[in-house]
Protein backbone atom coordinates (compact mmCIF):
# COMPACT_ATOMS: atom_id res chain seq x y z
CA UNK A 1 0.00 0.00 0.00
CA UNK A 2 1.25 3.45 -0.89
CA UNK A 3 0.13 6.04 1.65
CA UNK A 4 -0.72 9.63 0.81
CA UNK A 5 1.86 12.38 1.38
CA UNK A 6 0.66 15.21 3.61
CA UNK A 7 0.46 18.84 2.54
CA UNK A 8 1.11 20.37 5.95
CA UNK A 9 3.62 23.16 6.51
CA UNK A 10 7.16 21.88 6.98
CA UNK A 11 9.17 22.85 10.07
CA UNK A 12 12.77 23.53 9.13
CA UNK A 13 14.34 24.36 12.50
CA UNK A 14 15.89 20.91 12.86
CA UNK A 15 17.17 20.45 9.33
CA UNK A 16 20.78 19.34 9.59
CA UNK A 17 20.93 19.59 13.39
CA UNK A 18 22.18 15.98 13.71
CA UNK A 19 24.79 16.08 10.96
CA UNK A 20 27.90 16.90 13.04
CA UNK A 21 30.54 14.14 13.27
CA UNK A 22 30.71 14.36 17.06
CA UNK A 23 27.84 12.96 19.12
CA UNK A 24 27.71 15.66 21.80
CA UNK A 25 27.91 18.35 19.13
CA UNK A 26 24.74 16.86 17.63
CA UNK A 27 23.10 17.16 21.04
CA UNK A 28 24.04 20.83 21.35
CA UNK A 29 23.10 21.68 17.77
CA UNK A 30 19.70 20.09 18.27
CA UNK A 31 19.27 21.84 21.64
CA UNK A 32 19.95 25.19 19.99
CA UNK A 33 17.43 24.44 17.23
CA UNK A 34 14.88 23.38 19.87
CA UNK A 35 15.27 26.71 21.66
CA UNK A 36 14.49 28.59 18.45
CA UNK A 37 11.54 26.33 17.69
CA UNK A 38 10.19 26.81 21.23
CA UNK A 39 10.43 30.60 20.87
CA UNK A 40 8.51 30.51 17.58
CA UNK A 41 5.83 28.17 18.94
CA UNK A 42 5.25 30.36 21.99
CA UNK A 43 4.93 33.43 19.76
CA UNK A 44 2.08 31.77 17.87
CA UNK A 45 -1.51 30.93 18.74
CA UNK A 46 -2.69 28.25 21.14
CA UNK A 47 -4.80 25.20 20.42
CA UNK A 48 -8.52 25.60 21.07
CA UNK A 49 -8.77 22.56 23.35
CA UNK A 50 -6.45 19.99 24.93
CA UNK A 51 -7.33 17.25 27.40
CA UNK A 52 -5.84 13.95 28.52
CA UNK A 53 -7.86 10.81 29.27
CA UNK A 54 -6.72 7.61 30.97
CA UNK A 55 -7.12 4.38 29.01
CA UNK A 56 -5.25 1.55 30.73
CA UNK A 57 -2.50 1.01 33.31
CA UNK A 58 -0.19 -1.95 32.76
CA UNK A 59 3.09 -3.35 34.12
CA UNK A 60 6.22 -2.61 32.11
CA UNK A 61 9.73 -3.97 32.77
CA UNK A 62 11.82 -1.45 34.67
CA UNK A 63 14.91 -2.57 32.73
CA UNK A 64 13.25 -0.94 29.71
CA UNK A 65 11.35 1.99 31.17
CA UNK A 66 14.31 3.53 33.01
CA UNK A 67 17.09 1.85 31.12
CA UNK A 68 19.66 0.24 33.50
CA UNK A 69 19.12 3.02 36.04
CA UNK A 70 17.53 1.14 38.95
CA UNK A 71 19.90 0.23 41.79
CA UNK A 72 20.49 -3.49 42.30
CA UNK A 73 19.93 -3.17 46.02
CA UNK A 74 16.41 -1.79 45.59
CA UNK A 75 15.64 -3.34 42.21
CA UNK A 76 12.04 -3.76 41.12
CA UNK A 77 11.29 -5.88 38.07
CA UNK A 78 8.28 -3.86 36.91
CA UNK A 79 6.93 -0.36 37.00
CA UNK A 80 3.41 0.80 36.17
CA UNK A 81 2.76 2.88 33.04
CA UNK A 82 -0.55 4.60 32.35
CA UNK A 83 -1.49 4.86 28.71
CA UNK A 84 -3.52 7.90 27.75
CA UNK A 85 -5.37 9.47 24.86
CA UNK A 86 -5.22 13.20 24.22
CA UNK A 87 -8.00 15.10 22.44
CA UNK A 88 -6.82 18.26 20.67
CA UNK A 89 -8.80 20.82 18.68
CA UNK A 90 -7.06 23.51 16.68
CA UNK A 91 -7.73 26.07 13.97
CA UNK A 92 -6.49 25.76 10.39
CA UNK A 93 -7.12 27.59 7.11
CA UNK A 94 -9.74 24.88 6.45
CA UNK A 95 -11.51 25.42 9.77
CA UNK A 96 -11.48 23.73 13.15
CA UNK A 97 -9.91 20.26 13.27
CA UNK A 98 -10.06 17.49 15.87
CA UNK A 99 -7.06 15.24 16.51
CA UNK A 100 -6.87 12.17 18.74
CA UNK A 101 -3.35 11.50 20.00
CA UNK A 102 -2.67 7.86 20.96
CA UNK A 103 -6.22 6.49 20.72
CA UNK A 104 -5.08 3.01 21.75
CA UNK A 105 -7.43 0.09 21.18
CA UNK A 106 -6.22 -1.59 24.36
CA UNK A 107 -8.86 -4.32 24.06
CA UNK A 108 -7.00 -5.59 20.98
CA UNK A 109 -3.47 -4.32 21.64
CA UNK A 110 -2.98 -7.17 24.11
CA UNK A 111 -2.12 -9.34 21.11
CA UNK A 112 1.25 -7.56 20.84
CA UNK A 113 3.64 -10.53 21.25
CA UNK A 114 5.53 -9.21 24.30
CA UNK A 115 2.34 -8.41 26.22
CA UNK A 116 0.61 -11.59 25.01
CA UNK A 117 3.40 -13.69 26.55
CA UNK A 118 3.29 -11.64 29.74
CA UNK A 119 -0.46 -12.13 30.03
CA UNK A 120 -0.25 -15.86 29.29
CA UNK A 121 2.37 -16.36 32.01
CA UNK A 122 0.49 -14.35 34.65
CA UNK A 123 -2.19 -15.90 36.85
CA UNK A 124 -5.61 -14.38 36.22
CA UNK A 125 -5.79 -13.03 39.76
CA UNK A 126 -2.41 -11.31 39.41
CA UNK A 127 -3.42 -9.79 36.07
CA UNK A 128 -6.58 -8.36 37.63
CA UNK A 129 -4.42 -6.86 40.36
CA UNK A 130 -1.79 -5.14 38.20
CA UNK A 131 -3.77 -4.28 35.04
CA UNK A 132 -6.37 -1.54 35.37
CA UNK A 133 -8.65 -0.64 32.48
CA UNK A 134 -9.95 2.89 32.93
CA UNK A 135 -11.94 3.59 29.79
CA UNK A 136 -12.13 2.94 26.05
CA UNK A 137 -11.82 5.43 23.23
CA UNK A 138 -15.54 5.20 22.26
CA UNK A 139 -16.56 5.65 25.90
CA UNK A 140 -14.44 8.77 26.27
CA UNK A 141 -15.78 10.38 23.10
CA UNK A 142 -19.37 9.65 24.11
CA UNK A 143 -18.71 11.15 27.54
CA UNK A 144 -17.32 14.43 26.19
CA UNK A 145 -19.85 14.72 23.37
CA UNK A 146 -17.83 13.97 20.23
CA UNK A 147 -19.28 11.81 17.50
CA UNK A 148 -16.95 9.45 15.58
CA UNK A 149 -17.46 11.50 12.41
CA UNK A 150 -16.10 14.60 14.19
CA UNK A 151 -12.56 13.18 14.30
CA UNK A 152 -10.36 14.49 11.48
CA UNK A 153 -7.02 12.92 12.40
CA UNK A 154 -5.46 10.33 14.65
CA UNK A 155 -1.75 10.02 15.39
CA UNK A 156 0.62 8.03 17.60
CA UNK A 157 4.14 9.05 18.53
CA UNK A 158 5.02 5.57 17.19
CA UNK A 159 3.07 2.41 16.38
CA UNK A 160 4.32 -0.02 19.03
CA UNK A 161 1.37 -2.17 20.25
CA UNK A 162 -1.14 -0.29 18.09
CA UNK A 163 -4.07 -2.01 16.37
CA UNK A 164 -5.59 0.74 14.23
CA UNK A 165 -7.88 -1.19 11.87
CA UNK A 166 -10.87 -0.69 14.15
CA UNK A 167 -10.51 3.08 13.83
CA UNK A 168 -9.65 3.43 10.13
CA UNK A 169 -11.33 0.37 8.67
CA UNK A 170 -9.82 -2.43 6.60
CA UNK A 171 -10.73 -5.01 4.00
CA UNK A 172 -12.84 -6.73 6.65
CA UNK A 173 -14.24 -3.95 8.85
CA UNK A 174 -15.86 -0.54 8.50
CA UNK A 175 -14.07 2.40 10.07
CA UNK A 176 -15.21 3.58 13.49
CA UNK A 177 -13.91 7.04 12.49
CA UNK A 178 -15.29 7.47 8.96
CA UNK A 179 -13.53 10.80 8.27
CA UNK A 180 -10.24 10.32 10.15
CA UNK A 181 -6.79 10.08 8.60
CA UNK A 182 -3.74 8.58 10.29
CA UNK A 183 -0.80 11.01 10.46
CA UNK A 184 2.42 8.99 10.61
CA UNK A 185 6.06 9.61 9.80
CA UNK A 186 6.94 7.75 6.62
CA UNK A 187 9.80 5.90 8.35
CA UNK A 188 7.41 4.52 10.96
CA UNK A 189 4.96 3.47 8.26
CA UNK A 190 7.62 1.66 6.25
CA UNK A 191 8.98 -0.01 9.40
CA UNK A 192 5.64 -1.35 10.62
CA UNK A 193 5.12 -3.11 7.30
CA UNK A 194 8.59 -4.68 7.21
CA UNK A 195 9.71 -5.57 10.74
CA UNK A 196 12.70 -7.49 12.01
CA UNK A 197 12.11 -9.99 14.86
CA UNK A 198 13.22 -7.63 17.66
CA UNK A 199 10.84 -4.92 16.49
CA UNK A 200 8.01 -7.31 15.66
CA UNK A 201 7.84 -8.33 19.32
CA UNK A 202 6.45 -4.84 20.09
CA UNK A 203 4.03 -4.34 17.21
CA UNK A 204 0.48 -5.71 17.13
CA UNK A 205 0.34 -8.42 14.45
CA UNK A 206 -1.40 -7.17 11.31
CA UNK A 207 -2.33 -3.96 13.14
CA UNK A 208 -2.36 -1.93 9.90
CA UNK A 209 -3.16 -4.63 7.35
CA UNK A 210 -5.82 -3.72 4.80
CA UNK A 211 -6.25 -0.07 5.84
CA UNK A 212 -7.29 1.99 2.77
CA UNK A 213 -4.37 3.99 1.43
CA UNK A 214 -6.33 7.25 1.39
CA UNK A 215 -6.71 6.90 5.17
CA UNK A 216 -2.95 7.12 5.79
CA UNK A 217 -1.07 10.41 5.41
CA UNK A 218 2.70 10.06 5.70
CA UNK A 219 4.90 13.05 6.45
CA UNK A 220 8.63 13.67 6.35
CA UNK A 221 10.67 15.62 8.88
CA UNK A 222 8.53 17.78 11.18
CA UNK A 223 5.23 19.48 10.34
CA UNK A 224 2.84 22.13 11.64
CA UNK A 225 -0.78 20.94 11.63
CA UNK A 226 -2.42 24.25 12.51
CA UNK A 227 -2.52 26.86 15.25
CA UNK A 228 -0.58 25.71 18.27
CA UNK A 229 0.22 22.14 17.24
CA UNK A 230 3.15 20.42 15.56
CA UNK A 231 4.49 16.92 14.98
CA UNK A 232 8.26 16.92 15.46
CA UNK A 233 10.38 14.00 14.27
CA UNK A 234 12.22 12.64 17.32
CA UNK A 235 13.80 9.35 16.20
CA UNK A 236 15.39 6.83 18.49
CA UNK A 237 12.74 4.79 20.25
CA UNK A 238 11.76 3.91 16.69
CA UNK A 239 13.10 5.36 13.45
CA UNK A 240 9.83 7.14 12.76
CA UNK A 241 9.07 8.30 16.30
CA UNK A 242 7.59 11.80 16.50
CA UNK A 243 6.58 14.06 19.37
CA UNK A 244 3.31 15.96 19.59
CA UNK A 245 3.85 19.59 20.62
CA UNK A 246 0.82 21.59 21.73
CA UNK A 247 0.68 25.23 22.81
CA UNK A 248 -1.71 25.60 25.76
CA UNK A 249 -2.35 27.86 28.74
CA UNK A 250 0.21 25.71 30.57
CA UNK A 251 2.92 26.30 28.00
CA UNK A 252 4.15 23.78 25.43
CA UNK A 253 3.22 20.20 26.22
CA UNK A 254 5.54 17.70 24.54
CA UNK A 255 4.24 14.15 24.27
CA UNK A 256 5.98 10.94 23.21
CA UNK A 257 7.24 7.66 24.64
CA UNK A 258 10.96 8.33 24.25
CA UNK A 259 10.76 8.66 28.03
CA UNK A 260 8.15 7.00 30.27
CA UNK A 261 8.30 9.54 33.08
CA UNK A 262 9.09 13.19 33.63
CA UNK A 263 11.78 11.74 35.93
CA UNK A 264 13.43 10.39 32.78
CA UNK A 265 13.93 13.98 31.56
CA UNK A 266 15.25 15.22 34.90
CA UNK A 267 16.86 12.07 36.37
CA UNK A 268 18.97 14.03 38.84
CA UNK A 269 15.70 14.76 40.68
CA UNK A 270 14.20 11.29 40.39
CA UNK A 271 12.69 9.56 43.42
CA UNK A 272 12.83 6.13 41.76
CA UNK A 273 15.31 3.70 43.29
CA UNK A 274 18.86 4.53 42.27
CA UNK A 275 17.99 6.66 39.23
CA UNK A 276 19.45 9.96 40.47
CA UNK A 277 22.65 8.25 41.55
CA UNK A 278 22.94 6.47 38.21
CA UNK A 279 22.44 9.72 36.29
CA UNK A 280 25.11 11.44 38.37
CA UNK A 281 27.55 8.55 37.98
CA UNK A 282 27.46 8.40 34.19
CA UNK A 283 26.69 12.09 33.65
CA UNK A 284 23.49 11.66 31.68
CA UNK A 285 20.75 14.30 31.52
CA UNK A 286 18.04 11.87 30.37
CA UNK A 287 17.15 8.18 30.79
CA UNK A 288 15.88 6.56 27.60
CA UNK A 289 12.93 4.17 27.32
CA UNK A 290 14.97 1.27 26.01
CA UNK A 291 12.80 -1.69 25.04
CA UNK A 292 14.06 -1.37 21.46
CA UNK A 293 17.49 0.06 20.87
CA UNK A 294 17.34 0.94 17.19
CA UNK A 295 19.40 4.04 17.82
CA UNK A 296 20.07 5.01 21.42
CA UNK A 297 22.24 7.93 20.32
CA UNK A 298 19.37 9.51 18.41
CA UNK A 299 16.95 8.76 21.25
CA UNK A 300 19.19 10.60 23.71
CA UNK A 301 19.32 13.60 21.35
CA UNK A 302 15.55 13.45 20.89
CA UNK A 303 14.86 13.53 24.62
CA UNK A 304 17.10 16.57 25.03
CA UNK A 305 15.23 18.09 22.08
CA UNK A 306 11.87 17.34 23.71
CA UNK A 307 12.68 18.78 27.12
CA UNK A 308 14.19 21.90 25.55
CA UNK A 309 11.06 22.48 23.48
CA UNK A 310 8.88 21.88 26.55
CA UNK A 311 10.67 24.32 28.85
CA UNK A 312 9.92 24.38 32.59
CA UNK A 313 6.67 23.00 33.98
CA UNK A 314 4.20 25.51 35.37
CA UNK A 315 3.47 22.98 38.12
CA UNK A 316 7.09 22.62 39.25
CA UNK A 317 9.71 24.59 37.36
CA UNK A 318 12.46 22.11 38.29
CA UNK A 319 10.94 19.67 35.80
CA UNK A 320 10.29 20.03 32.06
CA UNK A 321 6.76 20.35 30.67
CA UNK A 322 6.80 16.86 29.18
CA UNK A 323 3.64 14.74 29.19
CA UNK A 324 4.62 11.13 28.35
CA UNK A 325 2.06 9.25 26.28
CA UNK A 326 2.59 6.35 28.71
CA UNK A 327 3.55 7.71 32.12
CA UNK A 328 5.20 5.87 35.01
CA UNK A 329 2.50 5.82 37.65
CA UNK A 330 2.69 5.31 41.44
CA UNK A 331 1.59 1.81 42.48
CA UNK A 332 1.77 0.27 45.94
CA UNK A 333 3.26 -3.02 44.67
CA UNK A 334 6.17 -1.26 42.95
CA UNK A 335 7.39 1.17 45.67
CA UNK A 336 10.83 1.64 44.12
CA UNK A 337 9.26 3.00 40.94
CA UNK A 338 7.43 5.99 42.41
CA UNK A 339 8.15 9.10 40.30
CA UNK A 340 9.25 12.41 41.79
CA UNK A 341 6.90 14.27 39.42
CA UNK A 342 3.63 13.02 37.98
CA UNK A 343 1.59 14.92 35.39
CA UNK A 344 -1.60 12.89 35.68
CA UNK A 345 -4.12 15.08 33.87
CA UNK A 346 -4.36 18.32 31.94
CA UNK A 347 -7.24 20.22 30.40
CA UNK A 348 -7.16 23.54 28.56
CA UNK A 349 -9.76 25.43 26.58
CA UNK A 350 -13.28 24.38 25.66
CA UNK A 351 -14.33 21.51 23.42
CA UNK A 352 -16.45 22.21 20.36
CA UNK A 353 -18.93 19.34 20.24
CA UNK A 354 -20.50 17.44 17.36
CA UNK A 355 -19.58 19.90 14.64
CA UNK A 356 -20.58 17.74 11.69
CA UNK A 357 -23.76 16.48 13.31
CA UNK A 358 -24.94 20.01 13.99
CA UNK A 359 -24.10 21.38 10.53
CA UNK A 360 -25.32 18.43 8.46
Amino acid sequence: MKATKTQFKQITHFDGSRKAPGQQTRVEDTRAAAREFRKDMLAGKKVRYFESFDLVTVPYPSRYGLRNAFSRERYVEYLHIRNRMFVVQFDTDDGLKTLLVSPSDHERNVETPFFRRLADKSPEMLERLVVKRHSTVPEILARIGLAPEDVDYITYDHLHTQEVRRWLGSDEHEAFFPNAKLLVHWREWESVRDLNPYQADWYCPNGVRGIPEHKVHCFDGSIELGDGIALVHTPGHTEGNHSIVTHTDEGLWVTSENGVSVDAYAPELSAAAGVAEYAKTIGTEVIINGNTLENAIDQYISMVQEKTIAGPSARDSRFPNVFPSSEMTPFWAFPGARPAFYVGHARHGALTKKRRAETA
